[in-house]
């Protein structure tokens, strides 16, 4: 009988080791995907690949695992208005253990990123973030020359002011002078590619269940260097605990 009860009790045991990391904690993500750039007032700016797929991954990706809140805005909906607005409006629901995202996919410069309807300025998204009061705030950004975000606030010290005052991570896709790649043989952007890959459990490196700042930098970094010949090297700046969530099973 007590034979039994023991391996009644391993077994349950077992079965709760299987179930889903439980937390309070809520996701609100923004996430942005632009391939169709027609509208854009440059001409000379080409049109993408994988974009809009790599916004949808990652709401997808955080629909299915976690607590979430979320605003997808795809191409000629993602103009610079609404993707401020849409910041606001999403974050502002957060409370302090919550975790508060932007995402986004699309063509990048230095000092911002490239809206569907012009230049959106890394001072602009910062300034709507800063008016959450979570202390967790990520952005990740799949552009080229995504690094000129930091590049750009080493030059300021109005956006190094800005940077603390929202307590941002960033986690770019590329230096200031490399492009991101996509490639056709993919679902997604190398860069996406992997941090899907990691924030599904690849990049947890010990197991918890709970994937940090340092974990899936690490992770993404190592893979997409060696995936592209070290032409992309994804880079992580800001002010933020290594030990910050930025998943939680």
């Amino acid at each position: 009988m007590k034979v039994k009860e023991r391996a009644l009790r391993y077994f349950l045991l077992a079965i709760l080791l299987t179930l889903p990391f439980v937390s309070n904690a809520r996701v609100y993500l923004v996430s942005v995907g632009i391939a169709d750039y027609s509208r854009f007032p440059s001409k000379k700016i080409s049109n993408l690949n994988l974009t809009v797929n790599d916004a949808k991954t990652m709401v997808n990706l955080y629909s299915k695992n976690t607590n979430v809140d979320y605003s997808l805005l795809l191409n000629e909906k993602a103009t610079k208005d609404r993707i401020v607005r849409a910041i606001k409006k999403v974050f502002n629901m957060a409370s302090k253990d919550d975790i508060v995202m932007f995402f986004f996919s699309g063509h990048g410069y230095t000092g911002g990123l490239c809206a569907s309807d012009g230049l959106l300025t890394y001072k602009e998204i910062r300034k709507a973030m800063a008016q959450c009061k979570c202390p967790n705030k990520i952005m990740m950004i799949d552009a080229c020359r995504a690094g000129g975000l930091r590049v750009d606030d080493k030059k300021s010290q109005q956006a190094t002011s800005d940077a603390k005052k929202a307590n941002v991570m960033l986690f770019l896709s590329s230096r200031n002078n490399e492009n991101s790649i996509e490639r056709l043989d993919m679902k997604n952007g190398l860069f996406t590619n992997f941090l899907y890959k990691g924030l599904t459990g690849s990049a947890d490196v010990n197991h918890d269940r709970v994937i940090t700042a340092k974990e899936l930098f690490d992770y993404v970094h190592k893979n997409v260097a060696k995936e592209s010949i070290e032409k992309q090297h994804p880079v992580m700046w800001g002010k933020f605990s290594n030990n910050m969530p930025v998943m939680k099973w």
